[in-house]
């Protein structure tokens, strides 16, 4: 992907822990102090405490990893940046407003409107503040872990989570959280299924106008998306973390589901071909 040197997003909120933040810089005793002082005021002083935490966890990266996750931060930068451009003409062609979502950046654990969450629950985002989610760990899991290596790889991910902001945009997440009271587990899981294939859908129509907008996606590109979209579906990773899928228990989508929503949305670029909710597919 040609993503060094374009236009990085202004919309990054970064938490992970650093001198930069003023509070805790001086470490120590000095962070439990100003904690005292939050609590007293009313304020969750866990903030303080964990952003002291992550300083010193970011203070132990040796310089390869500290160059690595500059990349990687940069990337998801830029491709948010992308991002922008896509949307904003996509709504104005349905004369609509875009809103422009926020990425967080953090490391180990962030509070967001939706709750707390670690770095172990991956990218994800938070309808009720209308912000992306993630730990820049996960550019390192996709590779090592997951066997899901390359810059378009992560591409994918930022672009599927901002798809999670198109749906709640358009009032779709909405009306299939509605229906959560009213389904059975299972039910309520093939709703989730869809949601997530939709999003899947948007990520690849972001790529096909991304494509011809900016021209970064190179050979090989869209090969690195489809792997990452096979190594994240449920029943690979049930496969591997219990032995034995259940289907009753996905939420995401088979490997395939991802991979042939994804194709269609870099395919068509047509927003009307992603209703996965009326599809047999």
């Amino acid at each position: 992907m040609r993503w060094q040197g374009r236009r990085q997003s202004g919309n990054v909120e970064d938490r992970r822990g650093s001198s930069r933040g003023g509070l805790v810089a001086g470490g120590g005793i000095g962070a439990i102090v100003i904690a005292v002082i939050i609590y007293f005021l009313g304020g969750d002083p866990s903030q303080v405490l964990d952003m002291q935490q992550q300083t010193g966890q970011q203070q132990q990266m040796s310089p390869e990893q500290q160059a690595a996750e500059a990349a990687a931060d940069s990337l998801v930068r830029v491709v948010l940046a992308e991002t922008e451009d896509v949307w904003n003409k996509q709504f104005a062609q349905m004369n609509q407003q875009y809103q422009e979502p926020k990425l967080v950046l953090f490391s180990g654990m962030v509070q967001s409107a939706c709750g707390g969450a670690s770095a172990a629950s991956g990218p994800f985002y938070c309808p009720a503040d209308h912000q992306v989610y993630i730990d820049l760990s996960f550019y390192d899991e996709l590779q090592n872990k997951l066997n899901a290596p390359g810059d378009f790889a992560m591409a994918y991910v930022v672009a599927h989570e901002v798809g999670h902001h198109v749906q709640n945009l358009l009032g779709i997440s909405e009306k299939v959280q509605a229906q959560r009271s009213r389904l059975s587990e299972a039910e309520y899981n093939k709703l989730s299924v869809k949601l997530e294939l939709q999003a899947d859908f948007f990520a690849g129509l972001w790529a096909h106008h991304t494509s011809k907008l900016q021209n970064v996606i190179e050979p090989g590109d869209i090969e690195e998306a489809l792997n990452a979209a096979n190594a994240i579906g449920d029943d690979r990773l049930q496969k591997q973390s219990r032995g034995y899928v259940v289907p009753d228990a996905f939420t995401h989508g088979t490997s395939a589901q991802r991979m042939y929503w994804f194709k269609k949305g870099f395919e068509t670029g047509d927003i009307r071909q992603g209703d996965t909710f009326n599809s047999a597919q």
